[in-house]
């Protein structure tokens, strides 16, 4: 199996959980409000709009994948190097959210820092590699 054929399936059950998981927590939210403060449902809203966003754009980004000339090693880091990113993203809010103080470094913003760099230069490989094919 090819990573442009394992790495999206996996994006697929990511997104079905961030889904579930938003169901839950919005839930949380209705019934404790007060509980939660609006520095955490802000973070909570962050980590949960990045997540979504960014399986949906992997899914586009492994159609590309395959256009490259690359051979399955390149294939399978740059994907799993995305798929990285962007869960390290988004859920460093939801890490924060949950653990974090307003105004404070926290693993959950540590987190988040990281994964915005592998998405970026996931994405600028792909782009490179899509200039390569041509």
């Amino acid at each position: 199996m090819t990573a442009t054929e394992l790495l999206p399936i996996i994006a697929l059950f990511s997104l079905v959980s961030v889904e579930t998981s938003g169901f839950i927590l919005l839930r949380f939210i209705n019934a404790n409000r007060k509980e939660l403060g609006p520095a955490r449902e802000q973070f909570f809203r962050a980590g949960h709009a990045h997540a979504g966003a960014l399986l949906i754009l992997s899914l586009v980004y492994f159609l590309y994948l395959d256009r490259t000339d690359w051979g399955g090693f390149l294939q399978w880091l740059f994907g799993i190097m995305l798929l990285v990113g962007l869960l390290a993203l988004s859920g460093g809010f939801l890490v924060h959210m949950l653990y974090g103080a307003p105004e404070r470094t926290t693993p959950g913003i540590i987190l988040t820092r990281i994964g915005g760099p592998l998405i970026a230069a996931a994405l600028i490989a792909l782009a490179i590699g899509l200039i390569q094919a041509l």
